[in-house]
């Protein structure tokens, strides 16, 4: 008796992809239209000043002008450059650790900093002159008052245990220098991302020869020094 044959199975069709077929459809495996271009709003258009510089032309710079009577416009301080400085004693043994230090000022600032190289040799600490051992950036303009908005605004109100910063960090020639332990307190740093604490020296250096006048400017500008310290420049400022 003769076997029947089977027929031919028929071909399979072929499973529908992901994004649900051949249709013009926005999925993870359908053909997507690209999106159109649109230029950004800002474009031909002025890049705004920075707010900071702005309320020191409209407000700080006659606030210490008629505080301290000055008659010459000239006269009146203003802030001229912002040199933040860190000082890598781990690098002798750990060279990369610069590295580090370098692209975390570059985050902070947006301003690529120079590395330092050690002008004498120092055997108790084992470095050789020419051998780098630190950071640091100048900002100046633009950049200088947008980084001034975020340490008042934003990186000095983290600082663990803040209480105000102390009024008898002036140099005697209108400079100011503030001590920092932690680079975590710009917002800019990741935490995860870090290999190690490390501190920086940001000072703040004025047009202004005196102290006193200095002080005005910074307190103008918002710099959330202690009120209940008791200093020469604090005691000049107010008698003016």
């Amino acid at each position: 008796m003769a076997t029947e044959q089977k027929a031919p199975k028929a071909p399979k069709e072929q499973k529908a992809s992901k994004g649900g077929g051949t249709g013009n459809r926005s999925g993870k495996g359908g053909n997507r239209e690209a999106a159109p271009k649109v230029e950004h709003t800002g474009v031909g258009k002025p890049v705004p000043a920075p707010r900071m510089k702005e309320h020191y032309e409209k407000t700080v710079r006659s606030a210490v002008g008629k505080q301290f009577g000055f008659t010459n416009p000239h006269q009146i301080p203003t802030l001229e450059k912002i040199v933040l400085n860190v000082g890598a004693g781990e690098a002798i043994k750990q060279p990369k650790f610069l590295d580090k230090v370098v692209e975390e000022l570059a985050i902070t600032t947006g301003q690529q900093p120079g590395r330092k190289k050690a002008k004498k040799s120092t055997a108790n600490y084992g470095l050789r002159e020419g051998q780098e051992s630190g950071a640091a950036v100048t900002l100046r303009g633009a950049r200088m008052w947008e980084f001034l908005d975020r340490v008042i605004s934003v990186a000095v109100p983290r600082i663990r245990d803040f209480k105000g910063l102390s009024t008898r960090s002036f140099d005697g020639r209108g400079n100011y220098s503030l001590g920092v332990k932690e680079q975590m307190i710009f917002p800019e740093i990741n935490f995860d991302m870090i290999d190690a604490i490390h501190g920086m020296d940001i000072t703040f250096v004025t047009t202004a020869t005196r102290d006193d006048v200095a002080f005005a400017l910074l307190k103008g500008l918002g710099m959330p020094f202690r009120t209940d310290e008791k200093s020469k420049v604090m005691a000049t400022a107010a008698s003016a």
